[in-house]
């Protein structure tokens, strides 16, 4: 299993409010290569499919509506122990509680609207990947 890989979403509100390059620019600089990148809007049912997993929780309609309400950047990130990495990188769900200097702390606004996803374990890394990228895709 791939552990070198980890899967990143800048979400609507950072791509609304042109946030895309300085986050590259964060993950660039941080040492990650970029193995594979597209600006897609998700439909609700794409949307529905990819948070599948919070289905019973109580944010997921609002989750949804959310990230289907504009483009989004999705990427897959290589870096040794690119999960763990990245998530330092981004900082805490809450941006009020991040870290300064990651990207949720300077980008966020919300829990929900905290300006990028990261894959929170190897096996969903390899997941979320695959829900976005096809093999053709990926250059490592």
């Amino acid at each position: 299993m791939r552990s070198d890989i980890t899967l990143a979403i800048i979400k609507p509100n950072a791509v609304r409010t042109g946030k895309i390059g300085p986050i590259l620019a964060m993950i660039n600089e941080a040492g990650f290569e970029i193995i594979a990148l597209k600006m897609v809007k998700l439909t609700k049912q794409q949307a529905e499919s990819f948070y599948e997993v919070h289905r019973e929780k109580v944010f997921f309609e609002s989750l949804v509506e959310f990230m289907s309400s504009g483009p989004v950047v999705a990427m897959i990130l290589r870096h040794r122990n690119a999960v763990d990495e990245f998530r330092k990188l981004i900082g805490n769900t809450d941006p009020a509680k991040a870290e300064p200097g990651t990207i949720r702390k300077l980008y966020g606004i919300s829990v929900q609207m905290n300006a990028i996803h990261g894959s929170d374990s190897i096996e969903n890394a390899i997941k979320e990947a695959s829900f976005f990228f096809s093999e053709i895709e990926r250059f490592y």
